[in-house]
This record gives structure tokens, C-alpha cells and sequence, in this order.
């Protein structure tokens, strides 16, 4: 049986590179791990866990392209590995680097729910909802061990705070009782990132994320439960994964989701570095072609930065995207007519000091 990730020079991570983090005046290097299989690279590289204890966890999202004002993150550094990833370039803000640290150093918040406690106790505080994660993915392999989300969700619950969730991971299923409890007050959005059908391609470009199947699968047992479940096709890779849009949208229909969205790849900082890099070793018959149609999609470079513009980019490519998604979404999918309630907003006890 042939292995199927035998041209990835460091098997079962998205990065094939340490690149230096922009911050940092010295910088050092890996020996070379080009012989590790799969296997060893678990037993020998392992993923590193490191406690901090923020002062803070709930931020202001200014961004035009996000549709919920305020995010959390209970993790910084995502095990996932996706190769495209936007958020590796902020690791360099923690002293690492956006390649192989991004993946291998983990960096959880086991305060977060005290801090979003104390954030939903302030007085100014007007209820919305808020994005669980907004940078790293908040059931990514570590949350199975610390289940920060899961007190995170227990917390906004107490509340009655609505919240939005964007997830590549299965393990969401693990919190059902919650969301539904939630749900049954329209107070949780879910989102199931589903990038490729592909296993082959899946295992290449985000090789610790779900797989199709169980992502599917999510979408069933959640929608079943009540839970409003859309799909986010995310991101759109010219040349790797877009082709599969029809097919992403009429599955995710059938398994229950009642809307989908998409976002085109975005290469900002290092990360274009970081993924032709991937791109080379993976698909290298593909690299011109891929990186010349995300160039065309952007004005001529990787990464789009005009805010407002960035998930969808501009030029012929983008408009053929855009196109196939809509009339695909069309075909298969009614838009629901669905807000988060924050009407129900109360902190614990608050009731109790009316009398």
C-alpha cells in the first residue's frame, strides 16, 4: 500500500518549512527531520502545550469581512496544520514563527472562562454575539484534553450570550447538550469548515483536521439536533479544490445545512512563503498554475488586504468562483431567516438583586 503523503518532506504537518519569525532579531533552525515517517514524527516531534494566562480574551473584531463583531480564542497555535492558514502569521506576536511553531506549539488559556465572565459582568457590556474562534480553531486536538470551549460555551449559556462557531473538527458534536440547550433559544450559529472532499488532498493540506466524512457526519447530528449548522467552503483554492464546489454544497444539503458560505485563500505575511513551499512538495505540477490564478485573484500578488475585500478577491477567476458558488448554493439551499437572540441576556443572580 503505497503511502499516500510519501512526497511530504514532514509528514503530518501542514508546513514544510521553519520560516523565521519577522520579530525576532536571531533566529535558529530544525535538523533536518526529511526521514521521520508519520509515525515517528508523532513520537519524536510531539506538539508542545504551554499554559498563559492572558489578561484578556474577548477582542473587537473591526474587520468588514467578518460578520460578528467580537472573538475569542482559547488556543493560539492550531495542531491542525492547514497549509493555508491566515492566522500562522500571529504566532510571531507569542516569539514563534508562523511555519512549524504554528503547529507544534500550543498555547492554551485554561483562565478563559474567568476571563469571559468577567468581561460579560461589565456594566457596558451591550449583548452580542461573540465568534468562538475568530483565529485558531477551538476544537482543534487540544480542546479533547482541556476543554476550554466546552467551559467557554457552559459560561455563555449561564449568560443567555448568543455565539457563533467555526470549526474543521468533528469533536464539536462532543458539546451537543449544550448547543442545544442553546439552540432552543436561538442563541448558537454553527459553522462546519469543509475544504475538500478529497481525502488525499484533505490529508496533504490540512492533515490533522476531520475528515470529509465525520465534517458530514457533524453537519447530520447537529442539524438533527436543532442546531442551526451552515457550511463554510473555506477556503477556495484555484487550481486545488475549487472544481469540488457543486459537490461540497450538495453533500453538506443532504446532511442537513441550511446555508453555505465560502472564502477565497489568502497567502498574508510569511504565509506565502509557508505555502508554495507546500505547494511545491505536494503538487508541484500545479505551482505555477495555482499561484498565477490566486495572483489574478488579488491584484497581482498572494494576499489581498483591502479590507472588505479580502475573503472574495477581484478579476475573472473570483467572478467564476463567486458564480459557481451562488448558483450552486441557489440549487440546493434556501437563505434561513435566522438571528441570534440577545434579548435573553442576564448575568447570573442578576435577577435576584431586583428584589
Amino acid at each position: 500500500m503505497t503511502d499516500r503523503n510519501s512526497n511530504m518532506k514532514i509528514k503530518g504537518r501542514g508546513a514544510q518549512v521553519d520560516i523565521p519569525n519577522r520579530f525576532n532579531k536571531t533566529t535558529y533552525h530544525d535538523h533536518d527531520l526529511s526521514d521521520f515517517s508519520f509515525e515517528e514524527e508523532e513520537e519524536g516531534v510531539q506538539t508542545n502545550y504551554l499554559e498563559v494566562h492572558p489578561k484578556s480574551l474577548v477582542n473587537p473584531v473591526p474587520s468588514k469581512d467578518i460578520y460578528l463583531n467580537w472573538s475569542m480564542n482559547p488556543y493560539q497555535g492550531c495542531e491542525h496544520g492547514c497549509a493555508y492558514c491566515y492566522a500562522r502569521p500571529t504566532h510571531e506576536y507569542w516569539g514563534y514563527n508562523s511555519g512549524l511553531d504554528f503547529e507544534r506549539t500550543i498555547l492554551y488559556k485554561p483562565n478563559a472562562p474567568e476571563l469571559l465572565k468577567k468581561f460579560l459582568d461589565r456594566k457596558s457590556w451591550i449583548p452580542e454575539a461573540i465568534m468562538l474562534s475568530g483565529n485558531t480553531d477551538c476544537y482543534q486536538p487540544a480542546e479533547r484534553k482541556y476543554e476550554i470551549t466546552r467551559k467557554l460555551l457552559q459560561v455563555l449559556r449561564d449568560y443567555n450570550n448568543p455565539v457563533g462557531i467555526i470549526t474543521k473538527n468533528s469533536l464539536i458534536i462532543r458539546d451537543i447538550d449544550l448547543l442545544k440547550e442553546m439552540a432552543d433559544k436561538d442563541q448558537v450559529a454553527v459553522n462546519i469548515s469543509l475544504t475538500t472532499l478529497d481525502e488525499e488532498l484533505r490529508r496533504k493540506l490540512e492533515p490533522r483536521t476531520s475528515t470529509a466524512v465525520n465534517k458530514l457526519k457533524a453537519i447530520e447530528k447537529l442539524s438533527a439536533a436543532g442546531i442551526h449548522t451552515q457550511v463554510m467552503i473555506g477556503p477556495v483554492i484555484p487550481g486545488l479544490n475549487s472544481h469540488e464546489i457543486p459537490e461540497i454544497i450538495r453533500q453538506s444539503a443532504d446532511a442537513g445545512a441550511i446555508w453555505a458560505n465560502y472564502i477565497n485563500v489568502r497567502l498574508n505575511g510569511p504565509l506565502g512563503d509557508i505555502f508554495t513551499s507546500w505547494l511545491k512538495l505536494a503538487y508541484p505540477d500545479r505551482v505555477n498554475k495555482v499561484l498565477n490564478q490566486i495572483k489574478e485573484s488579488n491584484g497581482g500578488v498572494l494576499s489581498n488586504t483591502i479590507d472588505g475585500g479580502r475573503m472574495r478577491g477581484n478579476g475573472i477567476n473570483a467572478k467564476m468562483i463567486r458564480d459557481l458558488f451562488e448558483i450552486n448554493r441557489s440549487k440546493y439551499m434556501t437563505k434561513p431567516n435566522f438571528e441570534l437572540n440577545t434579548s435573553l441576556f442576564a448575568r447570573p443572580g442578576q435577577q435576584l438583586n431586583l428584589f
